[in-house]
């Protein structure tokens, strides 16, 4: 039976979500640096398994243009999961989830000096709408306000970094090329620091601990089929089910507290960041036709 991406997206986003659940879980009882590296281990044996199997083997994934590009957007990965552990550690799952959905917006943003693509006046308000929603759940005026809550803002300009020197390496070598490194490089890096922080683990959180090495393995994998089945556009659109997770999560099994502004804030973010991507998928639709010859039209 074949399996729609819309389903594959769906399933994708859900094992995400279920890791993230496991690691503000794991979080506040290891150190993140020991996590990390765990789920990078497994990760890496993931991208080699891909590459043993892809067309041209390894020499098809090792082989890229610019490796300090690769080297340096899959350090920014391993540094914005550290970051994001620490987040739902300390500031929580829904708060974290509510401000990680702000990156296609910062991506957006900073898309046009990095990468020196057109943002119109219509992104330009969503990017401004969306911005001022992360304000109003961060309250940096209330009394609720925690210099701790600049963490999960730090994770998501993090993260929003890689996705552009993804974005840019990906004009360079294929999308297996940069989730090889991705994998490899972040292993090493983990593999340096991690023993340093090695820690004996509770029988059960060794279940989780494997629980979370496999939900990551599943998660990407489910996401690259949904890609290769499934306009980007689509499955970006889901990753906004993330943030119900998340929250769902937060207060059911964490009993994390959500505030009015933490709900009108990330009512706002995801609207900008939907407009944002349907925006872009427009304009670069639009764009293709143009490109067409007259004939083809």
């Amino acid at each position: 039976m074949k399996v729609s991406g819309i389903l594959l997206a769906f399933a994708a986003v859900s094992i995400f979500s279920a890791q993230d659940a496991i690691t503000r879980h794991l979080g506040p009882l290891y150190s993140p640096f020991f996590i990390a590296m765990v789920r990078f281990w497994a990760f890496a044996a993931f991208v080699v398994v891909m590459a043993a199997r892809g067309q041209g083997g390894f020499f098809a994934a090792i082989r890229t243009e610019h490796l300090g590009l690769q080297i340096g957007r899959s350090f920014l990965l391993v540094v914005q999961i550290l970051v994001s552990i620490f987040s739902f550690a300390i500031v929580g799952l829904a708060q974290s989830q509510s401000i990680f959905m702000a990156a296609p917006l910062v991506v957006a943003l900073l898309s046009v000096p990095i990468l020196g693509e057109r943002v119109g006046w219509r992104r330009w308000l969503a990017i401004i709408t969306g911005l001022v929603g992360v304000l109003i759940i961060i309250d940096p005026l209330g009394e609720q306000f925690s210099s701790a809550t600049l963490i999960p803002v730090a994770s998501c300009c993090i993260f929003a970094f890689y996705s552009l020197f993804t974005r840019l390496a990906g004009r360079y070598d294929g999308a297996e090329v940069s989730l090889f490194y991705t994998g490899i490089v972040g292993m090493a890096v983990t593999s340096l620091i991690g023993p340093f922080f090695w820690q004996e683990l509770l029988l059960v959180d060794w279940f989780w601990l494997i629980a979370l090495c496999f939900t990551g393995i599943a998660g990407h994998y489910c996401l690259i089929r949904a890609l290769e089945i499934t306009e980007a556009v689509t499955v970006q659109s889901f990753i906004y089910l993330q943030l119900v997770y998340g929250l769902l999560f937060g207060v059911l099994l964490f009993h994390e507290t959500l505030t009015t502004n933490m709900i009108i804030g990330a009512l706002i973010v995801v609207g900008a960041g939907l407009f944002t991507i349907w925006r872009e998928h427009a304009l670069k639709k639009r764009q293709a036709v143009l490109s067409m010859p007259s004939g083809g039209r």
